[in-house]
């Protein structure tokens, strides 16, 4: 015997079908929640299934977000084997049937068909540090996608109440300007303000600025307000709303603020965050992003299967004597990961000829830039040779978390 449970998860439920061996169902599905009562019944009858056959059962879902979390932490304490699907694999295997039905119980029984069919591989399980990681990582990206739409809508009300104040702070979304902005939000209100309650205004906030800072400042104010073609707003609900994105853009560069150093912390715990940080090209947040997306290492027996989770290999498409010769990325992968290479490649690429302030921070990559340079001279266009420099960058990275050494640049 050959016994197989199979879990079609869905949220806060999953629907169970055993099988005792190939084409041989075992008992008719049933469903359980995920509460600890689910979860027990479903541990009965995984032992009722090891009791019928004299064999521990490995257990089969797919891979469903954050729904089939508490079933895997359940029963990984539990200490059964666990397979957890690529939802594409298993999407394959269901339309094999020229059937077209969905229903949880079907599901189910596809799972465990397809563990008599596919060679699957076990679940391994991720470091919870690598897991926590993960998770501030993609926090921190979500919060950042919300911010960038608020600066969008911040800046159209701002261009319909005080244009003129770009460009007064160096950066516009600073502390210091958006709280000068919430306190002053109109021309008017800032010519009706003399300079000097204007300067303690601005040395109150920004106690870490000169004196004479906060007056030239106080004096641009000023002047910006002069300037500005809306003396008077006649819209204050315009106000109000340039108050609310203030308020919600200082709340959105705290919680950032917050999650960073979390990031920061929990990364230099971290062994494989501490090797591939010294890639030039790949800064700190990168680094994290990466090694919390591709988890612990030993999850890939080679680099090509690495290269296939980010999604950056080259798809085939041959159909008799055809052989597609321009073929794209799968793009079937991590697109964070994906991402997060693609925007190290970007900076370990750069042209030397415009040299950044941080370059001693972040050297170029020298031996990236040589392939990115021999893939151009090949006639290759901006984007195709950037994704070479990916595939290269990915097979380093393989290299020296498995060898655990760091990375040797040339002169």
């Amino acid at each position: 015997m050959n016994p197989v449970v199979g879990l079609d998860v869905s949220k806060g439920e999953s629907q169970v079908q055993a099988f005792i061996s190939k084409g041989k169902p075992y008992r008719k599905g049933f469903k359980i929640p995920h509460t600890l009562v689910g979860l027990n019944e479903l541990v009965e009858f995984l032992e009722e299934v090891k009791q019928k056959t004299g064999i521990q059962p490995p257990v089969v879902m797919e891979s469903t977000g954050h729904y089939h979390t508490p079933v895997v932490q359940y029963l990984e304490d539990k200490q059964y084997l666990l397979i957890i699907v690529n939802p594409l694999i298993s999407f394959r295997a269901k339309s094999s049937s020229l059937r077209k039905v969905k229903t949880d119980p079907i599901d189910a029984s596809h799972l465990c068909e397809m563990y008599y069919k596919e060679d699957l591989e076990p679940y391994k399980k991720r470091g919870i540090h690598l897991l926590n990681l993960r998770n501030l990582t993609r926090q921190h990206e979500n919060i950042t996608g919300i911010f960038v739409q608020t600066k969008l809508q911040f800046q159209s009300i701002l261009d319909q109440v005080f244009p003129e104040y770009r460009g007064v702070f160096g950066d516009l979304y600073s502390i210091v300007s958006l709280n000068m902005l919430r306190q002053y939000p109109s021309s008017d209100d800032i010519l009706q303000a003399n300079e000097d309650e204007l300067t303690d205004t601005i040395n109150r906030v920004c106690k870490s600025r000169s004196l004479k800072w906060a007056k030239d400042k106080a004096q641009g104010l000023k002047e910006a307000a002069a300037r500005n073609p809306f003396e008077k707003t006649v819209y204050q609900s315009l106000i109000l709303s340039l108050g609310m994105y203030i308020d919600m853009l200082l709340q959105y560069k705290e919680h950032l603020s917050m999650l960073e150093a979390e990031i920061d912390a929990l990364a230099k715990e971290i062994e494989e965050y501490n090797i591939i940080k010294f890639i030039p090209g790949i800064g700190e947040k990168i680094a994290a992003t990466i090694i919390s997306e591709i988890g612990e290492i030993d999850r890939f027996n080679d680099s090509k299967k690495l290269v296939a989770f980010a999604g950056v290999d080259p798809s085939v498409f041959e159909s008799g004597k055809f052989r597609a010769i321009q073929n794209r990325i799968t793009k079937r992968g991590s697109s964070r990961l994906r991402h997060a290479l693609y925007m190290a490649v970007r900076s370990a690429i750069r042209d030397k000829r415009k040299v950044r302030t941080d370059e001693r921070l972040l050297p170029r990559n020298r031996r990236l830039r040589e392939y990115y340079d021999k893939k151009r001279e090949e006639g290759k266009p901006f984007k195709v040779a950037a994704i070479a420099c990916v595939n290269k960058l990915l097979h380093w990275i393989y290299a020296l978390l498995k060898s655990k050494t760091t990375f040797q640049d040339i002169d």
